[in-house]
């Protein structure tokens, strides 16, 4: 139990076989199936999820009812609503699964004990914010000023795998932008790069 999870720790932080142990009881895993919610908008998000195995998408909803995909996460990618764990205030997110997904659940009792017993792991967790805030100030930017072409090759760069395992409307909606306007961006880029060769 915990396998990818604990390769992923021991891989990315050094968090050694007797701290992983130690932290081993504050862990859970659940699976989701399909269309299965983690998180709806108003609950208090309590937990981290990192997932083993599956896919994820926290988005939100405007009030004309349009869904926004702010970001998707797959394997070994971690998920949640950080404002909403970290404040604990109701969330303006909603996190589902897009496929059957099994999740590890990560808590705080977790992110403290981890802190506490491995100063490789509390060096690593900062570096992770620091670059999550990067990735969303990135995003924002993109959002405001890029072409359709450049945010969805950004999206690409960003998640290789999932072009073909997410819908067309899931894409558009994470990018910003309409299905027909995603279609042609990539009518477009398969043009260029047949005529590139």
């Amino acid at each position: 139990m915990f396998q990818n999870f604990k390769t992923y720790l021991k891989t990315k932080t050094g968090l050694t076989d007797d701290e992983f142990h130690q932290l081993q009881g504050v862990l859970s895993s659940r699976t989701f199936e399909k269309g299965q919610f983690l998180l709806s908008k108003g609950e208090v998000c309590h937990h981290s999820f990192f997932v083993e195995q599956g896919l994820l998408r926290s988005y939100t909803i405007d009030d004309a009812g349009k869904e926004h995909i702010i970001q998707f996460a797959s394997e070994d990618w971690f998920m949640s609503d950080r404002s909403s764990a970290y404040f604990d205030e109701p969330s303006e997110l909603f996190i589902d699964a897009i496929e059957d997904t099994r999740v590890i659940l990560i808590n705080q009792e977790f992110y403290n004990l981890a802190a506490e017993i491995s100063a490789s792991y509390r060096h690593y967790n900062e570096k992770l914010l620091q670059n999550h805030i990067r990735h969303l100030q990135k995003r924002i930017n993109l959002l405001l000023g890029a072409t359709a072409e450049t945010r969805y090759l950004d999206f690409i760069g960003l998640y290789p795998d999932l072009t073909l395992r997410v819908p067309q409307w899931m894409i558009a909606s994470y990018l910003g932008i309409t299905p027909e306007s995603l279609s042609r961006v990539r009518k477009e880029l398969a043009r260029k790069n047949f005529k590139g060769d």
